[in-house]
Formats: C-alpha cells, sequence, structure tokens
C-alpha cells in the first residue's frame, strides 16, 4: 500500500509535464515519426471502407436469410357467419355463428431461399477478404512508389553540389586557358538540366504520396522510413499455383455458385404443391326444440395450390435458374485462368527483376562509378574530353536510381504475388 501511494505523486507529474505541452507540437511530432511499410499496412486496413461496405452486406444477407427460413405469421380471421337480416337476432337462426379462426400457410422452397441467401452472404464475406488483400497490395506498392521517389529526390539532390563543382572548375580552368568555352557551356547546361530533373522528382514525389493518402489519408505525408521489406524468399510457382484455389476471389465465386444452385432448387420446389392448414372455432347461441344449448362448431381445412399451368411460368424459372447456374460456373472458371495468367506472367516479371538487380549489384554500380571516375580523372590530367565525364556522372546517376527502380519493382511484383499466391509475410 505505501508503495502505491509513493508512486502516486511521480504519475501526477508525469500527467503535469504532458499537460503543459502544447498540443500542436505533440501532433508534429507524431507527424515526423518515419512511416515503415508495416505500419501502412495496417493504416490501410483499419477500418477500409470498401471491406467494411461488404461485410455489413454480409451481415445483413445472413438476417435476410433466417427471417426467409422462418414461417410466415399465421393469419387470425374473425366473423359473423349466417346472421338473418330479414329479423331476428343472434340466436334466431340455428346456423347464426361467430366465428374465429387461424390460417398458417407453408410456402415452397423456404429452406432453399434460406440456403441462397446464406451462401450469397459467404460470397459478400469471401469479397470482403478479397478486397482485403487488394488494398494491402495497393497500400504496399503505392508506398514503394513513394519511397522511390523519395530516393530519386535524395540521389538528385545529393549530386547537385557535385555537378555545381564542375562548373566551377571548369570555369575556373577555363579562366586560365586550360579549357574550351565549349566545357563551361556544357557543364552549364548539364547543371541547369539536373536542375529540371531536380524539379520533375519533387513532382513525382507529390504525386506518389498523394497516391498514397488514397490508403493511408494524412499519414502519406509523413517521412517514409528508408528501410524495404526483406522479401526475398519466393515459393514455387507450382506452389503458388496451387494457392490459387484458396483465393478469396475465388472462393466467392464458389460460393455465389452455391447460391445458384440453391436457386435452382426453389425453382424445383415451385413445381410442387404448397399448402395451407386452417383451424376454425363457431360459437352458436340459442337453444334446440328439446331446450339443450346449440352446439359450437369446429372446422379444419387444408388448401393445397394445383400447379396445373406451369408451363410458362414454373418451367420457365427453372430454365432461367439452370442458365444463371451455367453462367456462374463459367465466370469462375474464367476467374481461375485470368489469375494463373496473372500469376504466371508476375512470376516470370520477378524472375527477371532478380537477375537484373543482381547483374546491377554485382557488376554495373562498380562499372559505372569507376568509367565516371577515370573520364573524370582523364579530363583532369588533359588526356580526357569533358563531354565524358559529363555522361559518365550522369550515366552513374542514372545507374544508380535504376537499381533503386529494380528493388522497389521487385518487391512490388512480389506484393502482387503475395496476393495472388496467399503468402503470409
Amino acid at each position: 500500500m505505501s508503495d502505491h501511494h509513493g508512486r502516486a505523486p511521480a504519475y501526477i507529474a508525469v500527467f503535469v509535464v504532458m499537460a503543459s505541452l502544447p498540443w500542436p507540437s505533440i501532433v508534429a511530432a507524431q507527424q515526423r515519426v518515419p512511416l515503415t511499410i508495416a505500419e501502412a499496412e495496417d493504416l490501410a486496413l483499419a477500418g477500409e471502407p470498401g471491406q467494411m461496405a461488404l461485410l455489413a452486406q454480409s451481415g445483413a444477407t445472413r438476417e435476410q436469410a433466417v427471417a426467409a427460413g422462418a414461417l410466415p405469421d399465421p393469419v387470425l380471421r374473425v366473423g359473423l357467419a349466417n346472421y338473418p337480416v330479414s329479423g331476428g337476432g343472434f340466436s334466431a337462426e340455428g346456423m347464426t355463428q361467430a366465428q374465429l379462426g387461424l390460417r398458417q400457410s407453408f410456402p415452397r422452397g423456404r429452406a432453399q431461399g434460406a440456403e441462397q441467401l446464406r451462401a450469397r452472404a459467404d460470397a459478400m464475406s469471401e469479397s470482403a477478404s478479397a478486397r482485403g488483400r487488394d488494398v494491402l497490395a495497393a497500400a504496399r506498392i503505392a508506398w514503394l512508389d513513394a519511397y522511390y521517389a523519395q530516393q530519386a529526390l535524395d540521389l538528385v539532390s545529393e549530386s547537385r553540389p557535385f555537378f555545381a563543382d564542375l562548373v566551377s572548375v571548369t570555369r575556373s580552368m577555363y579562366a586560365v586557358g586550360r579549357k574550351t568555352q565549349h566545357d563551361v557551356l556544357r557543364a552549364e547546361l548539364e547543371l541547369s538540366r539536373l536542375d529540371v530533373r531536380l524539379m520533375e522528382t519533387k513532382q513525382a514525389r507529390a504525386e506518389a504520396q498523394a497516391a498514397l493518402s488514397r490508403w493511408l489519408g494524412q499519414d502519406a505525408y509523413r517521412p517514409l522510413a528508408m528501410k524495404l521489406p526483406a522479401w526475398d524468399a519466393l515459393p514455387s510457382l507450382e506452389d503458388l499455383r496451387a494457392g490459387l484455389e484458396e483465393h478469396p476471389a475465388i472462393s466467392a465465386a464458389s460460393a455465389e455458385i452455391s447460391a445458384r444452385e440453391a436457386a435452382v432448387r426453389i425453382a424445383e420446389e415451385q413445381k410442387k404443391p404448397g399448402w395451407a392448414l386452417d383451424v376454425g372455432y363457431g360459437y352458436r347461441d340459442g337453444f334446440l326444440p328439446d331446450g339443450s344449448s346449440r352446439s359450437d362448431f369446429v372446422s379444419l381445412s387444408v388448401s393445397v395450390d394445383l400447379p396445373f399451368f406451369s408451363e410458362n411460368r414454373q418451367d420457365r424459372k427453372l430454365a432461367a435458374a439452370l442458365g444463371n447456374r451455367s453462367a456462374a460456373l463459367q465466370s469462375r472458371a474464367e476467374l481461375l485462368a485470368r489469375l494463373r495468367s496473372e500469376l504466371d506472367i508476375e512470376y516470370a516479371r520477378w524472375t527477371d527483376l532478380s537477375r537484373r538487380l543482381e547483374l546491377y549489384e554485382s557488376q554495373i554500380l562498380g562499372q559505372s562509378a569507376d568509367q565516371a571516375q577515370a573520364a573524370l580523372l582523364a579530363y583532369q590530367s588533359d588526356t580526357g574530353d569533358f563531354a565524358d565525364v559529363m555522361r559518365g556522372y550522369i550515366d552513374d546517376l542514372n545507374t544508380r536510381l535504376e537499381r533503386i527502380r529494380l528493388q522497389v519493382k521487385r518487391l512490388q511484383s512480389y506484393a502482387t504475388l503475395a496476393n495472388l499466391g496467399g503468402m503470409e509475410q
């Protein structure tokens, strides 16, 4: 107990300090926290409107399924029968009755109707899962686009001082007669082109952030964490193809087939007779000639539909239901074929990007840097051309940008494959 009271002043002090901080500063500090791709995934999926709408529709359809499987409400009938209109009262005629009746109908296809709605609810639920996968992949791809835009901007910005130094050095060498005015003009031209490129990369970053904001809102404008996800291990193409069968879009199509099959059974049930049960009670007043009270009446009847004229109604409905089921089967087959094609194309893209990235990292990056450095040394020793220097360093900048682009494209391809093949990450 004493320990609890001893810590209380500390809690109060922390609260007082936090309360004294300006809330705008706290919010601004939160906005400066680097946005990782994992956090972007969580933000994109948290209360995503499209997925929530599908889940709400699924829940509503399940409630409809419960209602569709229930019997309709019974019908209460109250009436007066055989009341004499020419004279007398309630007890004047023996058939005069105060009637109370109850009718309960038993419609055809109730169970099948409930089954159809449950299947459609399952289809909507699976569609919500598919929507979640699509949103996750889209958010990952958008984050990676923003990452590349930021990296490109950083690389171009870091390169500008070097190109500005080249202009200064070339002017100095021209002033002492070692270089020509053409070299100066070329250096100034490339610096101006680099400034244009800097403006283009800023615009590209703004566009990438705006695209990311579709999924993350204002969090898309936070600085990005510069660590890329370690998505290197990829299952075999056969395993990914097998995972397609479990894709929620395919499951949704299968659930829609079940709904169409239930519709066929409903149409078949319509060819059978429906029926209803009527129970009635008739109260009579007055007496018989022998002085005894008139007996009350109880009635029971069953009504049955007679589907004699089914050619233009029930038969047509059954034919339509069979056609819809066939369409659902073909739609699922078309969807599976399309997803398999997309998977094969994306797997080939990922394989190609992996090979190209490995070549850049093992050879091209180093070769590009060496070439630029060699051209500069040759120029400084008056044995090389300034155009080779500019070309070498521009190529080196482009090579580094291309390496980052390959990294990003490869990871985006992985995100697409994860969506299609159902890989856990």
